[in-house]
């Protein structure tokens, strides 16, 4: 692991660190204020499960199977695990783009995601919980860390403080967990931002406005020269609103904007994607560029109401330079989902996100699990003046079969189409995918 220091000296670093040693000194009536039903483990729509207390032992009644504790803090053991198998249909066109790409396309099982994660909650006044995961990443075949950190609760902000490595905040999707995500892969125009970042994150919620927000400063101190690790810094923020919220029936509107000003590393980087299939090659690519600075602007929108979803997220990210041409690239998607067996995505207010969908009967206790539908359009365009990375729109039904809470199967058709070398190619995709896990 290699460390760069310079990046510590941000002003903004020091500040958010004077902020955090302020609320961590002083203690008073407003930690009754905090929510204790629903404390967060990590910044991605999990839940630590609090226990009833027994009144004459003092010792947690029917603690979760996962988890135990210490005379300082529980401790929880989480895992996950993700197998891929992909085939494809192509188009002579295709096929002579994959050859210009040297590139080859056909069946493949592939592991998509090895994890384990530990985490807990620290026994203080002041909500604090912890949280430590490594994945061994498919597309690397590397191990990585993922969100480790700290979480300090801090109800006189009306939310939570992260320090550590965690996701940014850009983007509803990029934020979610990526077992609890509705499609195959997040779309395509979310791959220019880096999965994860070092740095400090402070995220809320305001019941009565129904106004959410995350800011975060983040930098590569850690992670440099690590294959995620695109940006040298990045200042990132997103703010939203509900017009309507009704938790009961999982019935809302959220709106939300994401804004992100970065400095790309060494002033100089590479913008690529898969077309949302991980066994396959990378079909858009801008191949190396001059960039000084960065910013990225996102919009997105969705409705629930009970089993049913609809959404939308467009992302518009510029590059500046101050020795050649400046380039923008944009993309997007729609996705439409449904539950047919009458489950949901619960939507988490601490992170505001969608979360794990709930099972009320799993297919090993005689109940046929949860059925939904889902239907997504995504799209990313790579061409600008000089740089001609391609351009690519795919077309996603499938089904995701939920046989317990830690199980689902999906099953994945696309029809994709790559506008590159002056050639237009279609490739169809035949896909599932198995993930288990337990967080």
């Amino acid at each position: 692991m290699t460390f760069k220091t310079n990046n510590f000296s941000n002003p903004i670093f020091k500040l958010l660190f004077l902020l955090i040693t302020f609320f961590l000194l002083n203690s008073g009536k407003a930690f009754s204020q905090e929510e204790k039903k629903e404390i967060p483990d990590g910044t991605e729509g999990i839940y630590f499960e609090v226990p009833a207390v027994d009144s004459a032992t003092g010792k947690p009644i029917h603690p979760a199977p996962n988890e135990w504790e210490n005379y300082w803090s529980t401790f929880k053991l989480g895992l996950g695990f993700v197998y891929d198998f992909a085939t494809y249909s192509q188009d002579d066109v295709a096929r002579q783009q994959n050859d210009s790409l040297g590139a080859s396309v056909g069946p493949t099982f592939k592991l998509r995601d090895l994890r384990i994660s530990a985490s807990g909650r620290i026994k203080t006044q002041r909500t604090i919980t912890w949280k430590i995961a490594f994945t061994y990443d498919g597309v690397t075949d590397k191990w990585l860390m993922r969100e480790t950190g700290v979480i300090i609760g801090v109800p006189e902000l009306a939310g939570h403080i992260f320090i550590g490595r965690t996701k940014e905040g850009y983007s509803m999707v990029k934020t979610m967990n990526g077992y609890s995500i509705l499609g195959l892969e997040r779309q395509m125009a979310l791959d220019v931002i880096p999965i994860f970042g070092d740095g400090i994150k402070w995220y809320g919620y305001l019941p009565k406005s129904r106004i959410f927000w995350n800011v975060g400063a983040f930098n590569d101190a850690i992670g440099y020269k690590q294959t995620y690790s695109t940006f040298a810094w990045s200042y990132d923020a997103r703010i939203g609103w509900m017009p309507f919220y009704d938790k009961e029936k999982n019935k809302l509107i959220h709106i939300a904007t994401s804004l992100r000003y970065a400095k790309p590393e060494d002033n100089k980087i590479t913008l690529k994607s898969r077309p949302e299939s991980n066994p396959s090659p990378t079909f858009i690519n801008t191949g190396e560029f001059a960039a000084d600075h960065s910013n990225h602007i996102g919009g997105e929108i969705y409705y629930s109401s009970g089993p049913f979803l609809i959404g939308s997220e467009v992302n518009l990210h510029n590059f500046t330079s101050k020795t050649v041409e400046d380039h923008s690239f944009f993309g997007g998607d729609f996705v439409l989902s449904y539950i047919f067996t009458g489950s949901n995505h619960p939507y988490n207010t601490v992170g505001s996100i969608y979360t794990f969908v709930p099972v009320k009967k799993p297919v090993l206790k005689g109940g046929w699990g949860e059925w939904e539908g889902v239907l997504r359009f995504s799209s990313l365009h790579l061409n600008d003046g000089s740089i001609q990375g391609g351009q690519f729109w795919r077309i996603t039904p499938m089904i995701n079969w939920y046989l317990s809470k830690t199980t689902r199967i999906e099953f994945i058709y696309g029809y994709g189409v790559l506008d590159r070398f002056n050639l237009k190619g279609t490739t169809q995709f035949f896909e599932s995918r198995l993930q288990i896990f337990a967080f």
